[in-house]
């Protein structure tokens, strides 16, 4: 396991803008109706590695289904950088939407595909 990195992030027109200590291992990309339509690949991290830098005001949320993870868009440009919720096992948790991360290199990495579908 590598060690985490701290990686800076924003959505496209940078009215959102945030940092994330993470190692980006366990990125997982799914196909259920919101994830797959957006292109979202995720890596999920504890709330205190996530700093919010920028954008408070300049969100909206979303949630659905169960209501636990509410997916937050900037809304300006409509990019969702992160979400927040709870684990399976009722965890708090931050699910980063790596390809909002701005300082790193697009398709550097490799992602599980989760059928998240069928669930």
């Amino acid at each position: 396991m590598s060690e985490p990195k701290t990686h800076q992030g924003s959505c496209h027109c940078g009215a959102v803008a945030y940092e994330v200590d993470t190692d980006l291992q366990g990125l997982i990309e799914c196909n259920c109706s919101h994830c797959y339509p957006k292109g979202l690949v995720l890596t999920f991290v504890s709330p205190d590695a996530f700093r919010l830098k920028a954008g408070e005001g300049a969100m909206s949320t979303h949630t659905f289904n169960t209501h636990n993870i509410q997916h937050r868009f900037c809304d300006t440009c409509g990019v969702q950088p992160f979400a927040e919720g709870k684990t399976p096992k009722g965890d708090p948790m931050v699910a980063i939407n790596i390809r909002t991360l701005t300082d790193l290199e697009p398709f550097s990495w490799t992602a599980q595909r989760v059928d998240g579908r069928s669930f």
